[in-house]
């Protein structure tokens, strides 16, 4: 009988094509750091440079980073009138939005077209679909998941983060026991644990180097990030908090790849969802 594979670290960039530093960000640190995979926002204003600079890193993981809220969608306003604001974009209501999800019908069809033409358009890339994820984490939402579900089979889904990490509020596990539930039941492969819930915006060299110290003996891990070049409100309006260039410093650190590669020699397996939990 063959021995189980040792314990695997995908280490993801968010928001690739929110703006061309985020985007410059990852670039540099797949190529100079630690950066394994990378989360594209299709409807997002840098999306095109992002795919420019994917298609020049074969070996960075690209998967989708479905935007239902504070972002910009593929279709027009006048399909999905009621998932968007006058300006054509998502809000952030997600408590009052989630509730239209799963009580009227009419949202839940422009729900799906939106959802379904994310999908098309990533496919349009010729990018490898290596995983599936949503902005502020939307596919908790019961609905969400069941339509990302029936139109991802359509494109080759296989991998969908789940954002399982130790500490998070009791009010959230059942949410994400169900959404584990539901993507074994779908045969759709997740990873088994992450780290960057908590740290979302404030990743910095110290709390990633105190991260990979304390990382699980076993499974498949997903440590995520918000690497760029600035910071704050210079990549989005809602990100005044963030210190994307703290993050984006943590993944190119010269002790962070020291501890990379330690971990490396002591059996660890680095990748994306494609090599670690689908291979």
């Amino acid at each position: 009988m063959n021995a189980a594979p040792g314990p695997g670290l995908i280490i993801t960039a968010d928001d690739f094509g929110l703006h061309a530093s985020v985007n410059q960000a990852v670039e540099r640190a797949h190529r100079g750091g630690v950066l394994s995979a990378a989360s594209l926002m299709v409807g997002a204003a840098a999306a095109g440079d992002a795919l420019a600079r994917a298609r020049a890193c074969p070996a960075l993981r690209v998967g989708l980073h479905l935007v239902l809220a504070d972002g910009e969608p593929c279709l027009p306003r006048c399909l999905i009138p009621d998932l968007v604001d006058a300006s054509g974009r998502f809000g952030s209501r997600m408590v009052r939005d989630g509730f239209r999800f799963f009580f009227l019908p009419r949202v839940r069809s422009q729900l799906a077209l939106e959802i379904r033409a994310q999908f098309e358009e990533f496919a349009a890339t010729g990018l490898a679909l290596d995983h599936l994820n949503a902005h502020k984490h939307f596919h908790l939402h019961p609905t969400v998941l069941s339509l990302i579900l029936e139109i991802g089979r359509e494109f080759g889904l296989h991998a969908v983060r789940l954002p399982l990490e130790d500490g998070l509020p009791f009010w959230l596990r059942p949410w994400l026991l169900l959404l584990r539930a539901r993507l074994r039941a779908a045969g759709i492969r997740h990873n088994d644990y992450i780290v960057g819930l908590r740290l979302s915006g404030r990743f910095n060299e110290e709390a990633l180097l105190a991260a990979l110290r304390e990382l699980p003996a076993s499974g498949v891990g997903e440590l995520y990030l918000h690497p760029a070049l600035e910071s704050g409100a210079a990549i989005a309006a809602s990100m005044t908090g963030y210190r994307h260039a703290d993050e984006y410093g943590a993944l190119v650190s010269p002790r962070v790849r020291q501890a990379r590669d330690r971990l490396r020699a002591r059996g660890f397996r680095f990748g994306g969802f494609a090599d670690l939990v689908c291979a």
